[in-house]
């Protein structure tokens, strides 16, 4: 089993849009926690932004690597016209579908509308049509989620999140507590909760 850690702000989308099928092909079996990097940026680097708008050139690197890895694994990028997009509401939802099982999908289509169509994914409006591409009720979802359960389930995932010490997004945990960041450490994740599984049943 592996954590898969992820921000909707976030720019390295493709790492949603690939876990699951990699995961499958590994026999291993993925968690999604969706959670805020906002707290974890202020707490360990004093931000209120992005790095990558805070330092201009990381930015600039980060956008070119990012058409490159979209380039590489035939997925559409469109530098969206605000960064990062407040992903607290669409965050709250995918909480909401943790249980019935359609959080990876919609939050698939959560990244394909802030990084391919450019929507404002903080807009209930925006989110309502791809809760229902999922084959929930919006109306029933979006009240859920501005319930105080799904908001305290969200910070319960920050607060974890920090306790793992995670600091970037997309973020990757094994059942043994190994940590790895960035989309391309996501097969290394894989090939460690492999390996390390296979000990434990040994």
């Amino acid at each position: 089993m592996i954590e898969f850690w992820y921000e909707f702000g976030s720019t390295y989308y493709p790492a949603a849009m690939r876990v699951e099928r990699l995961a499958q092909s590994a026999g291993v079996t993925v968690a999604w926690r969706p959670f805020l990097l906002g707290p974890l940026f202020h707490e360990q680097q004093g931000l209120n932004d992005s790095p990558f708008n805070a330092f201009p050139v990381k930015g600039d690197y980060m956008w070119r690597d990012l058409q490159r890895v979209c380039d590489l694994e035939g997925l559409p990028l469109v530098h969206p016209s605000q960064f990062p997009r407040n992903g607290l509401l669409a965050a709250r939802v995918a909480i909401c579908g943790l249980e019935d099982g359609w959080t990876p999908a919609f939050s698939r289509a959560v990244y394909q509308a802030n990084f391919v169509d450019d929507q404002d994914i903080s807009q209930a409006e925006v989110l309502a049509p791809l809760i229902a591409s999922v084959g929930a009720a919006p109306d029933a979802v979006l009240a859920a989620a501005a319930t105080d359960p799904v908001k305290s389930r969200l910070k319960a995932h920050v607060r974890q999140a920090q306790e793992r010490g995670l600091f970037g997004a997309p973020s990757f945990v094994t059942a043994d507590g190994e940590l790895f960041w960035g989309n391309d450490r996501l097969e290394q994740a894989l090939d460690w909760a492999v390996r390390h599984q296979t000990l434990e049943q040994a």
